[in-house]
Formats: C-alpha cells, sequence, structure tokens
C-alpha cells in the first residue's frame, strides 16, 4: 500500500517540470490524480505518462471560470480533495528599471491571484485533515538581480501559508510551502535569456550551491510526498527549503 494510497490529489501546473514529477510520485503511491495545465497537448502527453487513472483539466490558474471548472471536474469524479499541490507558476525576470505594467501583472496574476483562488475553491471540497502545499521558491528569501517581481510574488506565497494554517486549524488542513533552489525544468529556458546568458547563469547558479549542482524535479516530488502523508502530519506553516543548501550556508 502506497503512502496516498486512496487518497484525491490535484496538481496544478502538473504538465511538465516539477509539478509532472510530483504528480507521477503522487499517482505511483497510491492517490487519484487531477492536474491542471495551460497547453493542451503538453497536458495529454502528461496525463498519458502519469497513468494510473489520471484526469487532465486543461486550464489557466489565473482565470477564475478555469478553476471553477476544474474543482466541478473534480466533484463530478472523485467528491472530494485530500490534497492539493498549488504548483503552477511563472518566472520572467526584469531589473527594476525594466518593469512594465504587463510584466508585474502577469507574474502576480498567476503566482499570487491564482495561487489563492487556487486554494480558497478548493476548500468546499477539502476533507479535514488533508495537506496543502504550496510552491515557492528560495527567491522569497534572496535579493537577485532582476527577480524583484518573481520574488516578490514568492515570499507573498510563504506568506500566505502562515496564515492559511491559522484559518484552517480547525479543520486540521495543514498548509506548508516547498522552496526549490535551482531545479532542472523547463522554466529556466522561458526566462528570457539567450542560450550563452542561460549557460553563464547555470554555471554562477551551480557554484554557488554547496552540493554544486541543480536540483532535480524529482527530488521536489520527495520532498513533496513528505508533506502530503501523514509522514508530517505534525508539520504545518513550515517552508522546506530544497536548494542543495543554498540559502543556509
Amino acid at each position: 500500500m502506497g503512502k496516498l494510497s486512496g487518497k484525491v490529489a490535484v496538481v496544478t501546473g502538473g504538465n511538465s517540470g516539477i509539478g509532472l514529477s510530483t504528480a507521477q510520485l503522487f499517482a505511483a503511491e497510491g492517490a487519484h490524480l487531477v492536474v491542471t495545465g495551460r497547453r493542451k497537448a503538453e497536458l495529454d502527453t502528461a496525463v498519458a505518462e502519469i497513468g494510473h487513472g489520471a484526469v487532465g483539466v486543461q486550464g489557466d490558474v489565473s482565470k477564475l471560470a478555469d478553476l471553477d471548472a476544474l474543482y466541478a471536474e473534480v466533484k463530478s469524479k472523485f467528491g472530494r480533495i485530500d490534497i492539493l499541490f498549488a504548483n503552477a507558476g511563472v518566472c520572467e525576470l526584469a531589473p527594476l528599471v525594466g518593469v512594465s505594467e504587463e510584466h508585474f501583472d502577469k507574474v502576480f496574476d498567476i503566482n499570487v491571484k491564482g495561487l489563492l483562488f487556487t486554494v480558497q475553491k478548493a476548500l468546499p471540497l477539502f476533507a479535514d485533515g488533508g495537506s496543502i502545499i504550496l510552491n515557492s521558491s528560495v527567491a522569497n528569501t534572496t535579493g537577485i538581480p532582476a527577480f524583484g517581481v518573481y520574488s516578490a510574488t514568492k515570499a507573498a506565497v510563504r506568506s500566505f501559508a502562515r496564515t492559511w494554517t491559522s484559518e484552517l486549524k480547525d479543520r486540521n488542513i495543514r498548509v506548508n510551502v516547498i522552496s526549490p533552489g535551482p531545479i532542472e525544468t523547463p522554466i529556466f529556458g522561458k526566462v528570457g535569456l539567450s542560450a550563452e546568458q542561460l549557460q553563464e547563469f547555470d554555471a554562477q547558479i551551480s557554484a554557488k550551491v554547496p552540493l554544486g549542482r541543480f536540483g532535480k524535479p524529482e527530488e521536489i516530488a520527495k520532498a513533496a510526498l513528505f508533506l502530503a502523508s501523514d509522514d508530517a502530519s505534525y508539520v504545518a506553516g513550515a517552508d522546506l527549503y530544497v536548494d542543495g543548501g543554498l540559502v543556509a550556508v
């Protein structure tokens, strides 16, 4: 029997990277999976890779109607939610002098507004004693040039976990955060850097990580499994850094 046997889990942004790896591990541990993604072809491929009867629901977390459609599907198929991994997010970089209103709105709409309503709209279906996991970043405590807006969104995510832990304690719903360090995912190819700049960025970051490398999506998935399972029954309001020692050392 798996650690999540019979549980119903929802993973947003489950079509690639950390979300996909986490959905695969949750399914392997016995959970019934519902995953979301904005791109249908990519989502369909992910659902096939996850297997175990996973359900894919196309949608954008920044659009409340899409979230309503997601939870209507969850209610129809499973009737409840035991685990939510609010993982969907976007990383776009801009120095302070280059921040535009469009950049600000896009990053906050997905990373903050989208995450907030992903959680809020899940609550009517949430089983007491369930687990909510929010995906933040080591950027929530660091001051990396050009990461200003992105970092602010991830600090907001960390703040949400504290407040929601207090608000949901009467239902024994645990809210925790995972803050990944640099991870080998497609998101780093979408931040607007050239191939040469990206290679230089990778080398600089790897040199700062005590373990000397980028992490793998599977390593974040294992941390999410811990927080989702009964192994973390006394863990609430925590921010778990999975970053090769980058922040702590």
